[in-house]
């Protein structure tokens, strides 16, 4: 694809086109070939937009980095806010597409189960073995998932929920289709051993996430302006017992969070003053400071 990606920046250069080249991380050979052509356009049209996404790697070339605009997309910091995020991103009309009692609990249930194993991420080794990437199309097509077999349920006039069945296919194939450490699908199927079942609904024994710092249950309510509100009700740190860790995980996430920090923040240290008239590192930093 390198001579019709060559092709389409060209050719959108002088029509004003906007040019999208994606997982460009897969070809890092060509960046290089690609920054040559990026200099070597002559005046372009105004209209003219070049997108690239990448997945992180030090082979980009740096001239093109620094002419960009960079965007990166991560899940929120926190459990509560990494809820929100699912639920903001769904519709009233979407908490509605079953008419089963179970199915917006099951939704909140689902939402929980992804921030858990999302937050999981930032404990390191203690959480993940490898580091995956989970994201929102796991979670769009389990809210599918579950919605099918909801309205399944009404129409077979089944009363029992197939728990085995979404078990599996939100464990493994959905989530656990990127999982590829036997000991990390152990821990993906054990969650959902634990939050998926019609114990969440037993009226005798209520159900818990976890009673760790907080009681994390499943709310019963109707609307999804409701479940909003509830979601800001949960506390904005989270025990590691919540995700079934030792209390000590969370002295190795801040360790790792203040080397990050101190690393960033040396890299940043004022240089010598700039060469030929140029703007040394430390005033660079500073106007884009005073920008944002």
């Amino acid at each position: 694809m390198e001579s019709k990606a060559k092709e389409m920046i060209e050719r959108g250069s002088i029509r004003g086109h906007w040019v999208m080249l994606q997982n460009c991380h897969l070809l890092v050979k060509w960046l290089k070939t690609m920054e040559a052509i990026i200099e070597n356009l002559q005046k372009p049209d105004k209209a003219f937009r070049l997108w690239l996404t990448t997945e992180p790697t030090e082979d980009f070339p740096l001239g093109i980095l620094q002419k960009s605009l960079k965007v990166v997309t991560e899940p929120p910091d926190g459990l509560g806010a990494n809820i929100r995020q699912q639920y903001t991103r769904l519709t009233p009309e979407q908490l509605e597409e079953s008419e089963r009692p179970e199915f917006k609990s099951l939704i909140y249930v689902l939402a929980f189960f992804h921030a858990s194993i999302q937050e999981r991420k930032k404990y390191g080794k203690i959480g993940w073995n490898i580091k995956y990437d989970f994201n929102d199309s796991d979670f769009k097509i389990s809210f599918r998932l579950i919605a099918l077999y909801m309205n399944k349920a009404i129409d077979d006039g089944d009363e029992e929920l197939p728990w085995e069945t979404l078990r599996y296919l939100i464990g493994e194939a959905m989530y656990g289709g990127r999982v590829t450490d036997d000991n990390d699908r152990r821990v993906m199927t054990t969650y959902l051993e634990e939050y998926c079942g019609n114990f969440i609904f037993d009226t005798n024994q209520k159900f818990f996430f976890s009673r760790a710092g907080s009681d994390y249950v499943v709310p019963a309510l109707e609307t999804h302006e409701a479940y909003l509100e509830y979601i800001e009700t949960i506390p904005i740190f989270t025990n590691p017992n919540v995700f079934g860790l030792h209390t000590n995980a969370e002295i190795i996430y801040y360790t790792n969070y203040a080397k990050s920090l101190w690393f960033n923040t040396l890299s940043m240290q004022t240089s010598e003053g700039g060469e030929g008239g140029g703007v040394n590192r430390e005033e660079y930093v500073t106007q884009v400071a005073c920008d944002i």
